[in-house]
């Protein structure tokens, strides 16, 4: 397979590229190398071809796609941000760019892609209600209860706080910050593509991804980044609210793995226009539970539990990747203490530049 990863270079994107070249593909990345995120050359396979351009760049894009049979589209503006205000930076890096590359790959007759998306495409998790067992979607947390360390969301019919579920593909999309709008744009995009070109996309709900080389001291990366930036400073980490926020933290390698499954699943014939799939660890952890990971194995000052938060944040999103291990065969493989243990001593991106 000839493959182009956007976004190749960066923190999920290399993971995918090394895990290619270790299928025997042709690899060819597409990457703007933003001095941001890239203040070195990154250090790439020899066997890599590199583009240096920006994905929203109808030229470049053109260029990466010359003798392609399918896309990785990792390429992306990534995390909460810092306020609205970044908004127009996300709908630019994400939807604008990913447009220019499905009007790209129509021109070039290349029809299958897999897409980088996210669990922020559901908000808040999915939830029962503690009596009746229903499922409930709740609404927006409010600052009151915020403000009052009240933090799980309420049912809005009895004011009872809910019982935190696993979320399933079959959950309502209900992005709460610009960067969730953003993902859920850009998987309406991909479908759009596939049905008006005859296309096949699977797009891949990523869940709290953490490993080796994640951007390191900077507001728009993972929570296990900050953290591990904290301690690299010889800081304790701070944990937001009351640290009990589940989550699904999955190893980049395995992120990897999920695009590779996709990507076979695409080059063997998928039979199906769009699909999406969660990609999360088989058991949920706490937020608390990664910081005190990190420092009991860096040996680092414990974490300290703020009781703050940030209006946005959702408060439990756990996955079910029941889907994507029935349909594409694939599973997680490295476990959460083996991860964050590898974690915990593993360089960031910048600590070795």
């Amino acid at each position: 397979m000839r493959l182009l990863v956007t976004g190749g270079a960066g923190f999920i994107g290399s993971a995918v590229v090394e895990a290619a070249l270790a299928k025997g593909w042709d690899v060819r990345v597409l990457d703007s190398l933003d001095p941001q995120i890239h203040p070195q050359p990154p250090r790439l396979d020899p066997r890599v071809e590199l583009t240096v351009g920006d994905t929203a760049d109808p030229a470049a894009v053109r260029g990466a796609l010359t003798g392609i049979d399918a896309v990785c589209h990792q390429s992306a503006k990534v995390g909460l941000g810092v306020s609205f205000a970044d908004a127009p930076d996300y709908v630019r890096n994400n939807d604008f760019a990913t447009a220019v590359l499905l009007a790209a790959m129509e021109q070039s007759g290349i029809r299958k892609l897999v897409l980088a998306s996210s669990m922020v495409v559901y908000g808040e998790g999915a939830y029962l209600d503690p009596v009746s067992g229903q499922p409930v979607r709740p609404g927006p947390r409010l600052v009151a209860d915020l403000e009052a360390g009240m933090f799980d969301p309420r049912n809005p019919s009895t004011a009872e706080p809910l019982i935190p579920a696993m979320v399933t593909e079959a959950a309502r999309l209900d992005p709460r910050n610009v960067y969730a709008a953003s993902k859920v744009s850009q998987e309406h995009l991909v479908s759009s593509w596939a049905r008006a070109v005859g296309g096949e996309a699977i797009a891949l709900r990523y869940h709290n991804v953490y490993g080796p080389m994640m951007p390191k001291n900077t507001p728009y990366a993972g929570v296990a980044s900050l953290f591990r930036s904290a301690i690299s400073r010889g800081e304790a980490p701070q944990v937001f609210e009351d640290g009990l926020q589940r989550r699904s933290f999955i190893h980049v390698r395995d992120i990897a793995s999920a695009n590779i499954f996709a990507l076979e699943a695409l080059q063997d014939g998928y039979g199906r226009q769009f699909g999406a799939y969660n990609v999360g660890a088989d058991a949920p952890q706490t937020i608390g539970d990664v910081a005190r990971a990190l420092s009991t194995f860096s040996h680092a000052p414990a974490p300290v539990v703020t009781g703050r938060f940030r209006l946005g944040d959702v408060r439990h999103i756990t996955a079910s990747s029941e889907l994507i291990k029935k349909e594409l065969r694939w599973r997680p493989l490295v476990g959460f203490d083996e991860g964050m243990r590898e974690f915990a001593l593993a360089p960031l991106r910048g600590d070795e530049e």
